[in-house]
């Protein structure tokens, strides 16, 4: 029996983490917890049987030696904070993506996680989609021969989250697009190229859509709740455009929350030279065979990667052997999004 808490009661608590975590044999959900309380409330009136108890101050969670491990969903500003106290506290860490605001910061978690000989582990939640394990398997094995190139494309039409809000706000965000979106493109693909290591990177990140935000208009928008069009912020990256060398393969990339083209596309394309795929995100693939021609689509079922990633998770702090999620694993990914802004900031390629 593991026991955890729950730390941000938002919007990836109640629709990812919660209906998920709840489903998990020999767990016991002891808090949950949200600086504003109702929100913690409302996953105990939705989950009374499987959450336990709900708190204000995560503090008190910490003090507690039955708890485990420590989910951190917060805002990402805060995902620094929580989880130094909690690895500082003995507790084991599953913090959301992106794992902080900045790289250096994101290296501090990993130090102090080593210094304490616990597990954290990051929300990289595509890794446990079932496309994207196959296609590194695919990969693995040589079915696409050489890859040389990938392109991502995460691009739809004026759709700016929570615009004025913190997901417009660097203070708190860290970044716009690229690090709300391009995180998983960027990680996944790393994964599939077997860990790559970067060699440089060239940016340009633009805020050009809702510099006016009153007269913003939208053709969707989540979490507007915490939209402030009148007083609020916007002071992130809407369109991002690069390159990027690895030891591995090339990678070029375009992603947009708003762009004046009413089409949403949201794709990996992987250029081997025996055959390339195609993955539409959070879907399935196909594979293109250069010898026969062929389009292949393959049959298989996609799990809950939210589930299977929280799995993995408790298996890991209870054997205390680091998987795929582990922040070990994860920090070239970090300082992948670290670099490209730098690099945007500064107008220059720049060389790791």
């Amino acid at each position: 029996m593991k026991t955890i808490a729950v730390v941000g009661c938002g919007r990836i608590a109640k629709n990812a983490h919660f209906p998920n975590l709840t489903t998990i044999e020999n767990l016991r959900i002891k808090y949950a917890c949200d600086i504003i309380i109702e929100k913690a409330q409302a996953m105990k009136e939705l989950y009374p049987d499987k959450i336990e108890n709900v708190i204000e101050d995560y503090k008190i969670a910490l003090s507690d030696p039955e708890v485990d491990a420590v989910y951190v969903l917060t805002p990402n500003y805060a995902h620094y904070t929580v989880t130094m106290d909690a690895l500082k506290a003995g507790k084991h860490v599953f913090c959301e993506k992106p794992i902080t605001i900045n790289y250096e910061l994101s290296k501090e978690m990993k130090e102090e996680a080593d210094k304490q000989g616990k597990i954290l582990n990051i929300g990289v939640c595509n890794r446990y989609h079932r496309s994207v394990e196959m296609l590194e398997e695919l990969a693995s094995a040589g079915r696409f021969g050489k890859i040389y190139h990938v392109y991502c494309s995460f691009r739809s039409f004026r759709s700016i989250p929570g615009l004025g809000g913190a997901f417009t706000t660097k203070e708190q965000s860290g970044g716009g697009v690229l690090i709300d979106w391009g995180v998983h493109f960027f990680d996944l693909i790393l994964y599939i190229l077997g860990g790559a290591k970067l060699q440089n990177v060239t940016c340009d990140a633009y805020n050009e859509m809702a510099k006016d935000m009153k007269s913003y208009k939208f053709n969707s928008m989540w979490a507007q709740e915490t939209a402030d069009f009148e007083n609020g912020t916007n002071d992130v990256d809407d369109f991002i455009t690069g390159y990027i060398r690895t030891d591995k393969a090339s990678i070029s990339f375009n992603g947009a929350w708003a762009q004046n083209i009413n089409k949403e596309e949201m794709f990996i394309d992987i250029l081997g030279d025996k055959a390339g795929a195609r993955l539409m995100y959070g879907k399935k693939f196909e594979i293109y065979d250069g010898a026969t021609l062929e389009t292949i689509a393959l049959d298989y079922d996609i799990p809950n990667m939210y589930l299977e990633e929280s799995k993995a998770f408790l298996e890991s702090i209870g054997t205390g052997v680091k998987n795929r999620s582990n922040i070990d694993n994860v920090l070239e990914s970090a300082k992948l999004l670290d670099t490209l802004y730098k690099s945007a900031d500064i107008k220059k390629e720049i060389t790791l």
